[in-house]
């Protein structure tokens, strides 16, 4: 019989997440799944690979139909237990009944001035350096996604931190940070004890193959 278990690879992951950096003691996903309209032409079959409880990132980049693509996106999500967060817009984010939003580095002043609006989203954020951790944290951000931690297929990507480095700005730092670049199963371990809250990534969520029983 053939089976391809819809996020078998991605439950593996989750669970290695969990081993690795035990319960956010906000509450927040280990393993976070972020969309890239270059490398993932079906963010729905995406999604089916993410397992649940988890949390799934819609980076729209001004997508004419975000709208749409995040309705859908969001109520596959509710129906699977999986946190959901839009990029960039907490318009957008209300409009579908997403859980946040995901704010890049350069909008953290956005983020601040929504948290002081009055916003209870949860607010994740990008981060490259120390400072930006600082500015996040200040921010009101509940999880930073700091990058390129090890190397990485994405065109922004800088020389990668390496997880000394990662550990020495984690532990400075009084915030939920996430690893994100090149991270998937064969680099995952190199982050036990590093003082992260967990991993995101772009790639190293991927439905296995079918296999024979």
């Amino acid at each position: 019989m053939l089976i391809r278990p819809p996020y078998a690879l991605g439950s593996r992951l989750a669970i290695s997440a969990q081993r690795l950096f035990g319960f956010d003691q906000d509450g927040l996903p280990q393993l976070w799944v972020m969309t890239d309209p270059d490398r993932h032409a079906d963010m729905r079959a995406l999604l089916e690979a993410t397992p649940p409880h988890c949390g799934f990132i819609y980076r729209h980049f001004g997508a004419r139909n975000r709208l749409e693509v995040a309705q859908g996106l969001a109520a596959l999500c509710r129906s699977r237990q999986i946190v959901f967060l839009v990029s960039s817009d907490l318009s957008l984010a209300r409009a579908v009944g997403a859980d946040g939003v995901h704010w890049p580095e350069r909008m953290l002043a956005r983020a601040h001035s929504a948290r002081g609006r009055g916003a209870t989203e949860i607010f994740t954020s990008a981060a490259h350096s120390h400072a930006a951790l600082t500015r996040a944290r200040s921010a009101g951000i509940d999880a930073a996604f700091l990058s390129p931690v090890f190397a990485s297929r994405s065109a922004s990507a800088t020389r990668p931190m390496g997880p000394r480095r990662v550990a020495l700005m984690a532990r400075r730092v009084d915030l939920s940070i996430h690893a994100l670049g090149g991270v998937h199963k064969k680099t995952l371990a190199r982050l036990a004890d590093r003082g992260l809250a967990g991993i995101a990534m772009v790639d190293g969520i991927r439905s296995e193959p079918m296999t024979r029983t």
